[in-house]
């Protein structure tokens, strides 16, 4: 039997044919495929407690691994912080929603972290955050709204705070804060005065006389109060751990600058919402958020500093603070 000849340019035709099928095979083949997230570390993404999902390591991986290209950092380690977990999960057990991952020790572990309260205006706007989930996000001063995005730790400054008691001796509450540097949206962190720190503070001051303290003022009094712990609570936009995960985080990011990744970013919140108001599915429309705080808080919100500062500003106007009182001396 003879074969029929094919016409050159129906050949060719048949050869671009199957050169688009195979690319397109190819690209249906690499979205079946894992990302380049080595296997050890794709074993704890997910969305349950204790993991991380999927497209927060994908962009904290990026982050650093530019950082690193470029050699903005140079850090082993690297920080992801998805703020649309629960902080709370009752019964005093906190949310892990905070990650550091050190890729080439193979080392991963979620820690809780605090988020921004925000803050209610009576009678003008409410952009506050209740303990468990967050709603609002936002990057305006003085709104303690946690912003989402690309940030860079920098300095580590401990100052002293006063003393506490612990049992019958006197202690000394020395805190450090590690400033952030943020892009983008998040560019205003040094002007905000955003960072890490422990969740913890002295309240209750009072003036104590102890001329013999390295911290006495010149009439030698010091500060003394009541250490509490609020690693359960809300931030003023800061990102704040238990003083336990404090120690460990600390010294990892000091005189050595690492990358932090905090979600959502505003176009996610504004993907979230608009999948909400149009009753779509958030994984069709693309957008991811935690389903159990989603439910609690119905749909998200980001307050840009154009639109919140000058409502701010004209409240401070409007309700001038009190004028500060001295600490009062200690009764005992």
């Amino acid at each position: 039997m003879r074969l029929r000849s094919v016409p050159r340019g129906v050949a060719f035709l048949c050869l671009i044919a199957v050169a688009i099928a195979l690319t397109m095979s190819a690209r249906s083949f690499a979205a079946l495929q894992p990302s380049s997230i080595p296997a050890w570390l794709q074993r704890h993404v997910g969305d349950g407690e204790g993991q991380i999902s999927q497209v927060v390591l994908e962009r904290a991986r990026a982050l650093y691994q530019k950082k690193i290209s470029d050699g903005s950092v140079s850090n082993p380690c690297y920080f992801a912080m998805d703020a649309t977990r629960p902080g709370d999960l009752g019964n005093s057990v906190l949310g892990q929603r905070y990650y550091i991952v050190c890729e080439a020790k193979q080392l991963f572990r979620a820690v809780s972290s605090g988020h921004g309260g925000g803050r209610n205006l009576k009678g003008v706007a409410d952009f506050s955050n209740g303990r468990r989930c967050a709603k609002n996000f936002g990057n305006a001063m003085d709104s303690e709204l946690t912003a989402g995005g690309a940030y860079i730790t920098a300095e580590t400054k401990t100052s002293f705070k006063g003393y506490y008691r612990v049992g019958a001796q006197n202690a000394v509450f020395m805190r450090s804060f590690i400033q952030f540097d943020g892009e983008g949206e998040a560019a205003n962190a040094r002007q905000r005065v955003i960072g890490g720190h422990p969740a913890a503070l002295l309240r209750g001051m009072c003036l104590r006389k102890d001329p013999n303290s390295s911290y006495a003022d010149h009439d030698g009094f010091v500060p003394f109060g009541k250490l509490v712990n609020y690693a359960g609570g809300r931030s003023n936009g800061c990102t704040s751990w238990s003083p336990a995960d404090a120690e460990q985080i600390i010294p990892i990011v000091k005189n050595k600058p690492t990358t932090l990744y905090i979600y959502p970013e505003s176009r996610d919140i504004a993907a979230v919402a608009r999948a909400k108001s149009g009753g779509q599915a958030l994984s069709a429309a693309g957008a991811y958020w935690n389903a159990s705080c989603l439910k609690e808080i119905g749909a998200p919100k980001f307050w840009p500093k154009k639109t919140l500062e000058p409502i701010i500003a004209q409240y401070k106007k409007d309700h001038p603070a009190p004028p500060p009182q001295p600490v009062p001396i200690c009764k005992d």
